[in-house]
């Protein structure tokens, strides 16, 4: 009975492709346009905003929103880094970047949050008005609208939607450059 079994089993072997054979073998399925709403079409994204301003946060950015998370004063620190926060056992600065913009405290969110953007040793964190929220980049802006000065650079292209502005956030290059020293003309 045993070999009967064996001799079962062999034929189904080999009757089996190899990984490789059988990905090479798929053929997707074509793609359908008709039927898709335009806001599906569109990529989605999340943003959050900062004193008014909405900020995309990178398509290949792992993010998090803390809201209970103690933030850790540095003494001398400039106004807008607020400190540090223990991030499971790694340490992240906490910037509040609205006075570095020099923005208004105009807009009084329900709570701020601490956003987490990155992660391990590249992480780092930012005060936000309320939660980061879906938004859609199918319409592009043909330029940028007016910036505060430390943005500029840091801000490739502008999306509208619903009558918001929505700018694509280099985070890394930004939060670099107020690590470099600052000299003095």
């Amino acid at each position: 009975m045993n070999d009967a079994i064996n001799d079962l089993s062999a034929k189904t072997f080999r009757r089996w492709l190899s990984p490789g054979a059988a990905l090479n073998r798929f053929k997707p399925p074509p793609l359908r346009t008709t039927g898709i709403a335009s806001a599906e079409r569109q990529r989605v994204r999340y943003g959050f905003l900062v004193g008014g301003i909405g900020l995309l946060i990178g398509p290949d950015t792992s993010s998090e929103v803390l809201e209970s998370a103690p933030v850790y004063p540095l003494p001398t620190a400039p106004v807008w880094l607020l400190g540090l926060v223990n991030l499971r056992g790694n340490l992240a600065p906490v910037f509040d970047i609205k006075p570095l913009l020099e923005l208004e405290d105009d807009h009084h969110p329900v709570q701020n949050r601490l956003l987490i953007l990155g992660g391990g040793d590249k992480a780092v964190g930012i005060m936000i008005d309320g939660l980061p929220q879906r938004t859609a980049t199918g319409q592009i802006l043909s330029r940028l609208p007016p910036l505060p000065a430390a943005l500029r650079p840091y801000v490739a292209k502008a999306y509208l939607q619903n009558g918001a502005v929505w700018l694509e956030f280099d985070h890394h290059g930004f939060f670099r450059s107020l690590g470099e020293p600052i000299t003095e003309s």
